[in-house]
């Protein structure tokens, strides 16, 4: 059986075969590494993979929940129009400080606004404003009461995609509850009740382990 050792190894030939990274993400990564951030932004390959579904949908106006060092903002932004936005909501102010520098250093701060505290305080000041494209990646257990905002701030046709969804295949087993797996497990019960989406999830390996995501289309208006 394959370890993470082995999974890593296939990320990093993928990163390099592919030519995936440059020296704004890699910079970006360096930054937060020695500000003390936690290593838990998304791979190379699934930053791009996020900048391809900004690219792909068409997005013009993106929500993310959860910033940490900006690595993923940066990916999705690099997608975006000129006329693009996308709005980032981040509850620590350290966070959103190295956020901040990040975007700046590499450029894309005129495309990006912070929102600073916690989101389920910052998301009803988004009320009757819409998004493309929305990323949940901030605290597991509070993923159904994200999921919920994102379905009033989409229109027909908006991308949701959850990260972290698989927790090293602990959301399976109900043996293991903690307030992280149990609200994710919340979110799957909301995803498959609310018919205004068309959802899957998968599994993902690699340098940072067992994990998966869910990608959700939103098939109607939230007033429908």
């Amino acid at each position: 059986m394959s370890s993470q050792e082995d999974w890593a190894k296939v990320d990093h030939y993928i990163t390099e075969a592919l030519d995936i990274t440059d020296a704004d993400m890699e910079n970006i990564q360096k930054r937060s590494a020695a500000a003390g951030l936690p290593s838990i932004e998304v791979a190379p390959n699934q930053g791009k993979l996020l900048q391809l579904a900004v690219q792909m949908s068409g997005a013009e106006k993106i929500l993310e929940i959860g910033t940490l060092g900006g690595y993923s903002t940066v990916w999705m932004a690099k997608a975006l129009p000129a006329a693009g936005k996308l709005i980032t909501l981040e509850a620590d102010p350290r966070h959103a400080e190295i956020a901040r520098a990040n975007f700046q250093s590499a450029g894309y701060d005129h495309l990006i606004e912070l929102r600073e505290g916690p989101a389920l305080e910052s998301l009803p000041r988004l009320e009757g404003e819409t998004f493309d494209l929305i990323f949940l990646d901030a605290d597991k257990e509070n993923t159904p009461a994200y999921f919920k905002w994102a379905l009033q701030l989409a229109h027909k046709g908006t991308v949701i995609i959850c990260d972290n969804v698989v927790r090293r295949g602990e959301v399976a087993d109900e043996t293991r509850e903690t307030p992280a797996n149990e609200g994710i497990r919340r979110f799957f019960e909301e995803a498959a009740k609310e018919p205004r989406v068309n959802a899957t999830a998968v599994q993902t390996v690699g340098e940072k382990g067992h994990d998966g995501l869910a990608v959700l289309m939103v098939t109607e208006d939230s007033s429908s």
